[in-house]
């Protein structure tokens, strides 16, 4: 057991357990070289966009996607 850190509680455990069951807990960022191309590609594919290619505020270019079972997919520009 972590002193600093304690176990989560039991309405935590589920919170957590309901969030994963829906994807909502987790993400996946990737990296690309050409970050247009990626965009269309899986758009053309039929996946769930959640942001389209843009400039973010703290320095990168990046788009977004949901997977099937509801994970976000950060795509960043390679640089």
């Amino acid at each position: 057991m972590n002193p600093v850190q304690p176990p989560p509680a039991d309405g935590e455990r589920r919170t957590i357990a309901e969030m994963m069951a829906k994807g909502s807990y987790a993400h996946i960022l990737m990296a690309k070289a050409d970050l247009d191309r990626a965009f269309a590609r899986l758009e053309a594919s039929g996946a769930e966009v959640v942001q389209e290619p843009a400039e973010q505020p703290y320095g990168v270019r990046d788009c977004a996607f949901r997977d099937p079972a509801g994970n976000l997919i950060r795509i960043q520009e390679q640089r």
